[in-house]
């Protein structure tokens, strides 16, 4: 009987770790079984005030994250319809003012960027999605926004709306 009862346990233990798969991955990137390729088209600037280099770096940071992060292949645009799909524009470029003395005077700045992302999905359970992401950096307000707006940009603004934008297509989050 006791080695019956244990028979019992030893297969249903075996049947349980056969029946379960976990996906881990370094990155946290969790792609379709299958996938292979995406295509990141460029990402267009359509905001009323802009950065003429903005929509370049943007969908070349992001091609990059994807590329260095993923085993997904990048197709060009007039190939054959890839796997995953990102397009999008940037629909807001804009300085405000953040933080106001006791004088009615700017002590702080900001500069907010808004890009509109469309990640279209062909393989799995094909959930896509269209989304606004918005990131911001502030400066002070005694510096003009035209010395600081490329450094914001380049080590805030972009590395943070390419994460949010890679998480929400790859980490599940």
């Amino acid at each position: 009987m006791i080695t019956t009862i244990k028979a019992f346990i030893t297969i249903a233990f075996f049947a349980l770790l056969s029946g379960c798969s976990v996906k881990y991955s370094t990155t946290g990137a969790s792609i379709e079984q299958g996938a292979k390729t995406v295509n990141v088209r460029f990402i267009e600037n359509r905001a009323p005030i802009n950065n003429p280099t903005l929509s370049q770096q943007l969908t070349q940071k992001l091609r990059d994250k994807i590329q260095s992060q993923t085993s997904l292949t990048q197709v060009n645009e007039n190939e054959a319809k890839a796997d995953y799909e990102l397009k999008g524009n940037i629909t807001g470029y804009s300085f405000s003012n953040a933080a106001v003395t006791n004088v009615d005077q700017a002590a702080t700045s900001r500069l907010n960027v808004t890009v509109n992302i469309t990640m279209i999905k062909r393989i799995g359970d094909k959930k896509g999605f269209s989304q606004s992401f918005t990131r911001s950096a502030d400066f002070s307000a005694s510096q003009l926004p035209s010395t600081v707006e490329n450094n914001l940009l380049q080590s805030t603004i972009i590395p943070g709306i390419v994460d949010d934008v890679f998480n929400r297509s790859f980490a599940n989050w």
